[in-house]
């Protein structure tokens, strides 16, 4: 494993065999999917993130885990989304689709089980 590979924030074993290796998951991944999943809902707008996130976006970088936080211990997670969500829509609505969408991706994807996924609003577009 590489220095570079090891250095890159916190990393969670989810597989390990003496025979062939571990599987280590960086948090940023479980953040990413946890964007991914949400903004594949109808009704989301996008993931809100603090003013830095805003102003990468501005210069044309994407930072995939925009608005997502994420604490894992001992095998389970917590995550917590800040949403801009579409005028019209039903916002406990897109929450319960939201929190099922990122719970199923993560648990899927990862093998980490999901013990809360908790949703912030912080905008309405109201853009048409």
């Amino acid at each position: 494993m590489t220095k570079e590979f090891e250095d890159r924030g916190t990393n969670y074993t989810i597989q390990e065999d003496v025979n062939i290796g571990e599987v280590k998951i960086a948090d940023e991944v479980v953040a990413i999917i946890a964007g991914l999943a949400a903004t594949e809902i109808e009704g989301v707008e996008s993931m809100a993130g603090n003013i830095t996130n805003e102003l990468v976006s501005k210069l044309g970088m994407k930072n995939l885990s925009k608005g997502v936080k994420i604490a894992v211990e001992d095998r389970h997670v917590s995550v917590a989304l800040a949403l801009n969500v579409k005028y019209g829509y039903e916002i406990p609505e897109i929450s319960k689709k939201v929190q099922e969408k990122v719970k199923s991706a993560i648990e899927t994807m990862t093998g980490l089980e999901v013990t809360a996924v908790n949703i912030r609003i912080a905008t309405v577009n109201m853009d048409a």
